[in-house]
């Protein structure tokens, strides 16, 4: 498999060094390819994604890079944190010589957070599990009928379902809706398997990544969308709710 992986470094040997990591990795797996550009400050990879044609499926990035006045600052977290505000799910990997922005990166959805000088076992480590997440998501996907088409629809970007009869009526992430010909039960069959999506009443299923808030009456869906609640059903939501984020 092809993924396009990004270096973000303003230390050339750095970039390097990294470079060489994956390469190593490459030949000792078969089939992994790792299609890697460079990019010497953080502004530069900002623009590449922000354009709308790059969208990295790993970034190795550094926390102490210049920022616009050319001073050594945190640039890594800033441009971690509008990554995210862009909508990229890259997987995102800090490389630093600091453990002061540890939180910080929690903060922002980094998968791993190594201190400089990185090992090749360490890198190696880190790519073995970002391999496994990847098949993961792949089979993440529902292949449904709309409009005469086959869509790959991606559970990650379902936000919730509301049954509208025999016609069940998909709400994406990105604003876009869809239909699916087929009842409230069988799209539930195909969503159980994931655990963060729950059955509420005879007409919703939630996506729980999505919720913002709830109490008894409704809950609140990121968009500002809102849901009313049936009566009897909040405590089991509640639970399911608190379940899913503690474990």
């Amino acid at each position: 498999m092809t993924y396009l992986t990004a270096l973000c470094d303003d230390e050339t040997a750095e970039l390097k060094k990294t470079e060489e990591i994956l390469c190593a990795y490459e030949q000792k797996h078969g089939g992994v390819d790792f299609v890697i550009e460079r990019f010497e400050n953080a502004d530069e990879l900002l623009y590449r994604i922000e354009e709308g044609n790059y969208a990295p499926d790993l970034i190795f990035m550094d926390i102490f890079m210049p920022g616009e006045t050319g001073e050594q600052v945190s640039h890594g977290i800033t441009a971690a944190k509008k990554l995210r505000h862009m909508g990229s799910r890259a997987k995102l990997v800090f490389l630093t010589t600091s453990r002061e922005f540890a939180l910080e990166a929690f903060d922002v959805e980094a998968s791993q957070y190594l201190l400089k000088p990185v090992t090749k076992e360490r890198l190696f480590g880190v790519l073995d599990r970002f391999l496994e997440n990847a098949e993961e998501e792949r089979r993440r996907y529902l292949l449904l009928k709309l409009e005469g088409r086959i869509a790959k629809i991606s559970v990650n970007d379902i936000v919730y379902c509301e049954a509208q009869g025999k016609t069940q009526k998909l709400y994406l992430s990105d604003g876009g809706e869809c239909l699916q010909r087929m009842t409230m039960t069988e799209l539930y069959e195909l969503l159980s398997p994931y655990r963060e999506f729950v059955r509420i009443g005879a007409a919703f299923i939630v996506n729980l990544e999505y919720i913002d808030s709830l109490n008894s009456r409704d809950l609140h869906l990121s968009g500002g969308r809102k849901i009313y609640i049936p009566r009897g059903a909040y405590k089991g939501l509640r639970e399911r709710y608190f379940n899913y984020y503690c474990k």
